[in-house]
């Protein structure tokens, strides 16, 4: 294996490279359901006593999670964790609430207030906010992760990488060979020749899933940093008037994915959100291509693909040869200001990124930098020697600008708009200027 070239500095991943399970399970209109602990009486504090190696046995009660793993609930593998947790905590309940489309329901959630006791942090809250939500996490739950200060803010951490993620292509090898493909691409043009035979064979060539809004991140928000080489990305475009721009890496990744949508190579049906459906066809090899993280492969696989069908290369942005890959946390995962059992939910924390599984049962590369992935799909991708950029944290201009013009960073929606937009250049135009009223209207 070739060794990862790795710039090296901290980290942010858009919602594009979450690991995102949608299914047609409907949210229940749930609140908090936590129960005060037998010690709460005592004062003690999360960062005292819960996360601290061992945990407290005596932890009881009922916490509610909640999660965009509506796959996990469905099939057991939460209620697997649970037991396992229950091995540690015996008299601890934990209960779990799956949301669909969880970018944007969680963010009408925090407003409710109905958090629950254990949440992912949505990537468009300002950090500036998340004392508003969420509680501090104890220090010693850091201790050689990744990402430790990606939710933190004034030298308080409040949320834990749930996984490390990279993005690129995902393909399935026996769709290629069906079209007379024998490699994965390595330049752009080979790109789009791979998908015009793949198209030729009958096979949808990339499956962008439009209409499930998140996905279409990567297109724009969850890949110009890396695409730019710019770790700081977000700072710099805080201090931009018009970020948006036909030459930079905003037009390079909205013109390529329009581009796919404009020869018919990706699904028909763009309306409709199909990520489930979606998974079953790439398995199967009707569909050829996602551009999304790692943390789909495991997906995949449970959909009926061979392992051995599925490959995983660094996205073929432009004609030359080298690229940039992104190295970045999954969703970060919060206790939340409401809850009425803090220490159980800061156990479960503590226990759910590091003992329960769900980092290889995701397919993510460990938090625990001593410890290695086991993937013969993350060597490949590894193998081509790709620069690994790990972004900054969001700058909190960025997100308080982003938000006051109403540009749905995280969300996918904006996106979507951009990619079917009759002209680029003038939609993105009509981006710069709202994002410059926001700029002058905020006093930046």
């Amino acid at each position: 294996m070739k060794k990862m070239a790795l710039v090296l500095i901290t980290v942010l991943l858009s919602i594009s490279m979450l690991a995102a399970c949608g299914s047609n399970n409907t949210a229940n209109n749930g609140g908090n359901t936590g129960t005060n602990t037998p010690n709460d009486s005592t004062g003690s504090t999360p960062d005292e006593t819960a996360g601290n190696a061992g945990g407290d046995a005596n932890l009881s009660g009922t916490i509610k999670v909640l999660t965009h793993r509506t796959d996990f609930i469905s099939d057991g593998t939460m209620d697997k964790y649970v037991k396992k947790f229950q091995e540690k905590y015996p008299d601890a309940k934990v209960e779990f609430e799956g949301l669909t489309n969880y970018a944007t329901d969680i963010l009408t959630r925090l407003t409710t207030g109905e958090t629950g006791d254990v949440l992912m942090i949505p990537t468009s809250i300002a950090s500036s906010d998340y004392s508003k939500y969420f509680e501090p996490l104890p220090d010693t739950m850091f201790d050689n992760v990744y990402f430790p200060d990606q939710a933190a803010f004034e030298g308080k951490r409040y949320g834990i990488s749930s996984g490390v993620n990279t993005a690129g292509l995902v393909y399935n090898k026996a769709a290629f060979k069906k079209a007379g493909i024998d490699k994965a691409p390595t330049t752009l043009d080979e790109l789009y020749a791979d998908a015009q035979k793949l198209k030729d064979a009958g096979i949808i060539p990339l499956y962008m899933n439009y209409g499930a809004q998140w996905p279409m991140g990567n297109w724009g928000d969850g890949s110009a940093f890396y695409v730019a080489g710019q770790a700081d990305l977000t700072t710099k475009m805080a201090a931009d008037e018009a970020p948006f721009q036909m030459d930079n890496a905003w037009g390079t990744l909205l013109t390529i994915a329009r581009t796919f949508v404009e020869k018919g190579w990706v699904e028909n049906d763009l309306n409709t959100n199909n990520w489930e459906m979606s998974k079953g066809e790439v398995a199967a090899g009707k569909a050829g291509m996602y551009f999304l993280g790692n943390w789909v492969i495991p997906q995949l696989v449970t959909a009926g693909a061979a392992p051995e069908d599925i490959g995983f290369v660094p996205f073929p942005y432009d004609n030359s040869g080298k690229y940039n890959a992104p190295l970045g946390s999954d969703y970060m995962v919060a206790v939340s200001k409401n809850s009425k059992n803090k220490e159980l939910a800061t156990a479960w924390v503590d226990f759910f990124v590091k003992e329960s599984g769900y980092v290889a049962d995701s397919g993510f590369m460990p938090i625990d930098k001593s410890e290695k992935a086991d993937s013969p799909q993350l060597s490949e991708f590894q193998a081509t020697n790709p620069t690994f950029i790990e972004g900054l944290p969001t700058d909190t201009k960025f997100s308080e600008i982003a938000n006051k013009a109403q540009i749905g960073i995280g969300s996918g929606n904006y996106i979507q708009e951009l990619v079917t937009a009759k002209d680029l250049k003038t939609a993105l135009d009509g981006l710069n200027k709202k994002w410059a009223e926001a700029k002058k209207a905020l006093g930046y």
